[in-house]
C-alpha cells in the first residue's frame, strides 16, 4: 500500500532521533565520566611518580 509508506519514513526517523537521544544520554552519564576519572588517575600518577 503506498500510502503508508510515508508513515513508514517517520516511524524510522522518530526511532533513529530517539535511539541517538539515548545513546547521547548513556555515554555522557556512564561511559564517558570514566575516561575522564581514568586520565586524572593518570596524570595524578604521573605526577607523584615525578616527584619522587
Amino acid at each position: 500500500m503506498p500510502q503508508l509508506i510515508p508513515f513508514y519514513f517517520v516511524n524510522q526517523l522518530s526511532f533513529a532521533f530517539l535511539s541517538l537521544i539515548a545513546l547521547v544520554y548513556i555515554f555522557s552519564k556512564f561511559i564517558l565520566p570514566v575516561f575522564t576519572f581514568q586520565q586524572v588517575i593518570r596524570l595524578y600518577i604521573t605526577k607523584l611518580s615525578n616527584k619522587s
